[in-house]
């Protein structure tokens, strides 16, 4: 016979059965709130020993006492983080992530989670990003995230009307996940050909490609703006297609392609759309965030096997 837990080892073992079955929704809000995975892992993880830390037997709600925990976190490092991007070379893209098992990213909802939006909701402050976030994504009421943020459920309110409001109709009207990909598919076959005109066809006037390579050559240091501009910078380098070999990923909801160079993943590119057209290509070149989408495909992975 096997003897008796104690009640030690038996309260520890059910704080790591609730960790675990809310882990997904931690990581979605500290990823949601920050754009980037391993800041959002690292999130995590200070949540887990705070909470191994904590008597438990006083905590009336774990899933608010951890997503509390996590929101708060994650919005220190979001303050920190603003800091530290403000010294990065070229545009800032979030950190793509794998979402082929785990479509929502532990939300009730896929909101807040296409890299467009991410990068719209980076440049409100935290606090904001986070309430928007814990409404539109994961379907707090306004007195639980009012709670959360030490905050009154009218300011939670004025919050979350106000991150609404810097949504531009681009990021209100994207095509869903199958235009999406129809759209991608023309884009990636067009520029592998060369073809500008197809390109200027999918994309919208005001079209804008961003490259995130923190001063990784070959990586554009500004946004390229205008429907010439970049279809002409997409198909500028001929020699640049016919050595990638293209391979489709699935990324924060929507389709995406990993491009590799001898076998070896060296570009992530994805885009934004309406029903305009394209209105936004994204292109990852910085090694550091390619090697962050792998390490979470890893993560999904788990994920979807548990």
């Amino acid at each position: 016979m096997h003897p008796e837990a104690s009640p030690v080892e038996g309260g520890l073992s059910k704080a790591v059965s609730v960790f675990v079955e809310l882990r997904p929704r931690l990581f979605g809000i500290a990823y949601r709130v920050l754009g980037s995975a391993v800041e959002a892992e690292d999130v995590v993880q200070e949540v887990w020993l705070r909470w191994q830390r904590t008597d438990r037997d006083v905590v009336v709600s774990p899933v608010a006492f951890l997503s509390s925990t996590t929101t708060r976190l994650a919005i220190n490092v979001a303050q920190s983080a603003r800091v530290r991007r403000e010294t990065y070379i070229g545009p800032w893209l979030p950190e793509p992530v794998d979402t082929s098992n785990d479509p929502e990213v532990g939300a009730e909802r896929a909101e807040a989670l296409e890299l467009a939006l991410l990068l719209v909701l980076e440049r409100l402050p935290p606090t904001e990003r986070a309430a928007y976030v814990l409404r539109e994504a994961f379907d707090y009421s306004y007195p639980e995230i009012a709670q959360i943020l030490r905050l009154s459920p009218v300011n939670v309110r004025k919050i979350v009307s106000r991150a609404r409001k810097h949504l531009t109709d681009d990021q209100r009207d994207s095509v869903d996940a199958v235009e999406h990909r129809i759209l991608l598919d023309a884009f990636v076959a067009a520029a592998r050909q060369g073809d500008v005109a197809s390109l200027e066809a999918l994309l919208t006037q005001d079209a804008v490609s961003l490259s995130d390579g923190n001063g990784i050559r070959g990586a554009a240091r500004v946004p390229v703006l205008g429907r010439s501009r970049v279809a002409n910078l997409s198909t500028a380098n001929r020699r640049f297609w016919p050595t990638v070999e293209v391979e489709w990923a699935e990324a924060n909801g929507r389709s995406g392609v990993i491009l590799r160079r001898d076998g070896r993943p060296a570009t992530f590119m994805t885009v934004a759309a309406t029903h305009r057209g394209i209105h936004q290509v994204m292109w990852v070149f910085n090694p550091s965030k390619i090697a962050a989408f792998f390490d979470s495909r890893s993560r999904c992975a788990a994920v979807g096997a548990v």
